[in-house]
């Protein structure tokens, strides 16, 4: 099916299922511990054996020697793989560091191992028999300040719009700050874990924790050099990823190795030390925000230039993300550059960019609405676009961020905040409120199923994956909407290789994308039965299909009947600019005399297309908003700059929010409509709910205190010298 004109009224618009509030289908295997993940795949594979892996002990030069014979001769040990023995492997699709062989030391826990053992603990013991011998590489640069005062103001712009040095020389007000974001850590439940057969010929079955089956498929395929048919690649369940389970990580290529070895299935997790540094976090920023505004509160330049690391070839984190579109204003100049660091790898995580980006940018528009006097909702509402300001010709598909920002204050009951930074006490806590605006892109990617109607019961059968998100449920209602069935009757089969490929689950395109493409193949399957009836025109409702003298129950259709589709995207929605918007409201605590700082509520207001399902979409929203609250006030990735390496590297010391520090949570979903994003004028919303969060919390600091941070996390060393006097 191809998407090539802006949809006019369907059967969504008038839908029984989709939009409705419903329970999670997956929920009971969830909470009864037999939904199968990776690591778990005693149904798939009982014999398994133990993996476990080793890391490099330097942050980059080479392997000189490896002795592995104690280890191959301790207890219950199968086999031992290390680095030197094999060649290096090949890159699969964004893979920036060589997940194994060779003897090249590009990051701290690099695999350069793996064991395979009768027990767990075996192979652990036995990992640490191993002896490695390292020729250091020179020390390296890792000061990501430094590296920003050298590449400041260097290259061409990557948006240049208008005379911006004008805009400041102009301005009735300039704000000029610097702002830092440190590295994070994706920290989802479930660690990077699978569980490998590659113990007879050239077949490997790989049950795994990825987000993209298919990226997956193609990239074990790359990397070890065999017939992409000869790997079949299952995650029907996923402990949570964030951005980090997109790629090929080196969880599956150990128990790969370690299968062939042994000759046996084999399992591994990756330690969470090796999750935080051998795998992917979101890099650190340093970024300068200039703004120019006139005395009506209109923003006349905008000036973002940001820094982050990467290792050589990388992507880093581009915190200007949302800067070329999100406000309006007649100049602008946007620079993003990437610092090669030895270091982790970077890459994804959960609104790569903007994340980052809006950490920094809504501290810096309310700092701009305080030199203007003005109210930091009302300013941002006064600098709305209905168009990119980068290229006015192109005007949004559906932004309501106006009415986001309105109903939200209203919601907040805004107009009674405090208004006097410090000003405001409940006995030992300083009061204070925040709000920042929300953005996030509306990507949508394409996405296939196949839809088999079997003696009543409908099957689709996708790679789409389920990462805690409620894949399965909106996927299921989509379905039944379509075909006028009850959910109930639907059976999601999901996650697999030998299934249609599905755009996968990440950069918020997962659920408008993949419903498309169920609806897709629903269409499809529509059309093949009332072929099969002799009917031109069929309607399907209530399990029954009708049309001419045709009125019969789908359970009456004997034969299955299959049909196979996926959505493609038309030309058309490069004439738009398409985007998710919101606003985000923050009540904070600061206590007086030790500068702790509690969240004492918050609100969400989220424009994302139509809500498919409010239920699993609230959900998506609130865990965004307690990444923010983490964010704001606990999340650094502390580097050790001699060895390069993130030294707090465990749940213990890595500090994320918990149950204790998130308060009240509201959500309003406004349930537009774009007719340009989906047939299902819908769009994604499960990074939007983080997007804006930190910052708002540190306006409620400022606004509690009198005292501007602008430097995360938003820790009580940084500013408790300067609190107000008791």
């Amino acid at each position: 099916m191809e998407f090539t004109k802006p949809v006019e009224s369907n059967l969504f618009d008038n839908a029984k299922v989709v939009g409705k509030p419903m329970q999670r289908i997956d929920g009971p295997l969830k909470v009864t511990g037999t939904a199968p993940y990776a690591y778990e795949r005693n149904d798939a594979a009982p014999d398994a054996l133990y993996g476990y892996p080793l890391g490099a002990g330097i942050g980059h030069g080479r392997i000189t020697r490896m002795d592995a014979e104690a280890a191959r001769n301790a207890p219950g040990v199968r086999a031992v793989v290390t680095t030197l023995e094999i060649d290096p492997l090949e890159k699969g699709m964004n893979n920036v560091a060589r997940l194994f062989g060779g003897d090249e030391v590009q990051h701290y826990h690099q695999a350069v191992a793996v064991v395979v053992a009768d027990t767990f603990e075996q192979a652990r013991a036995a990992s640490a028999l191993i002896e490695v011998e390292y020729e250091e590489g020179a020390p390296a640069d890792l000061d990501l300040d430094a590296a920003f005062e050298r590449v400041q103001g260097t290259g061409e712009p990557d948006t240049l719009v208008g005379d911006v040095d004008a805009a400041f020389r102009d301005a009735a007000q300039v704000v000029d700050q610097m702002y830092h974001t440190p590295g994070e850590s994706h920290t989802m439940m479930e660690p990077h874990s699978s569980t490998v057969d590659w113990s007879g010929g050239e077949d490997m079955t790989v049950w795994t924790s990825n987000q993209m089956i298919n990226w997956n498929h193609q990239s074990i395929a790359t990397t070890f050099g065999i017939d992409q048919e000869r790997i079949r690649v299952e995650s029907p369940y996923v402990g949570g990823g964030f951005g980090s389970k997109l790629w090929l990580r080196a969880d599956a290529v150990l128990a790969a190795l370690g299968s062939r070895a042994a000759g046996v299935p084999v399992k591994l997790a990756l330690p969470r030390p090796m999750v935080m540094n051998n795998t992917t976090h979101r890099s650190a920023t340093v970024q300068r925000i200039r703004l120019a505004a006139g005395t009506d509160g209109k923003l006349t330049g905008i000036w973002h230039e940001a820094a982050a690391y990467c290792l050589p070839g990388g992507r880093g984190e581009n915190a200007t993300a949302q800067t070329p579109v999100f406000y309006a204003g007649e100049t602008r100049r946007v620079k993003n550059h990437v610092v090669d660091m030895p270091l982790p790898e970077t890459a994804d995580m959960r609104a790569p960019g903007e994340a980052s980006g809006l950490m920094a940018l809504e501290i810096a528009m309310d700092e701009m609405a305080e030199k203007l006097g003005m109210d930091p909702v009302q300013f941002r509402i006064v600098n709305d676009t209905q168009v990119n300001p980068s290229d006015p010709d192109i005007p949004f598909s559906d932004r309501h961020f106006v009415e986001c920002l309105e109903r939200g204050a209203e919601a907040f009951n805004w107009s009674q905040r405090n208004t006097s930074p410090g000003g405001q006490r409940d006995g030992d806590w300083l009061i204070g409120h925040g709000v920042a605006g929300a953005y996030r892109g509306a990507l949508v990617m394409p996405s296939g199923a196949r839809a088999i109607l079997d003696g009543g019961k409908l099957i689709i059968e996708t790679d789409m994956t389920d990462i805690g998100t409620g894949s399965y449920t909106i996927l299921a209602q989509t379905a039944a909407e379509t075909m006028g069935m009850d959910v109930a009757d639907v059976e999601m089969r999901m996650a697999n290789s030998a299934y249609p490929v599905s755009s996968g689950s990440g950069g918020q395109f997962g659920a408008p994308s993949s419903t498309s493409g169920v609806y897709a193949a629903c269409m499809a399957l529509r059309e093949k039965i009332a072929g099969n009836l002799g009917l031109d025109e069929a309607e399907f409702n209530g399990g029954r299909v009708t049309g001419g003298d045709t009125d019969m129950a789908l359970s009456e259709i004997n034969e299955e009947v299959s049909a196979e589709d996926a959505i493609q995207w038309g030309d058309f929605q490069k004439g738009y600019a398409m985007g998710t918007f919101g606003a985000h409201f923050v009540e904070v605590g600061v206590h007086a005399y030790t500068g702790e700082t509690r969240v004492r509520r918050m609100l969400a207001v989220c424009d994302a297309g139509r809500i498919i399902n409010p239920i699993t979409a609230r959900s998506q929203v609130i865990g965004g908003m307690v990444m923010g609250v983490g964010a704001a006030l606990s999340e650094d990735m502390a580097l050790d700059t001699g060895r390069g390496f993130f030294a707090n590297h465990d749940m213990a010391n890595y500090e994320v929010a918990v149950h204790a520090d998130i308060p009240e949570q509201e959500v309003i979903f406004l349930d537009t409509l774009d007719a340009v994003a989906t047939p299902l004028k819908a769009k994604g919303v499960g990074e939007l709910g983080l997007c804006g969060v930190a910052a708002a919390i540190a306006n409620g600091v400022y606004n509690a205190t009198g005292v501007r941070v602008r430097d995360y996390p938003l820790t009580m060393d940084k500013f408790i010298d300067r609190l107000p006097a008791v």
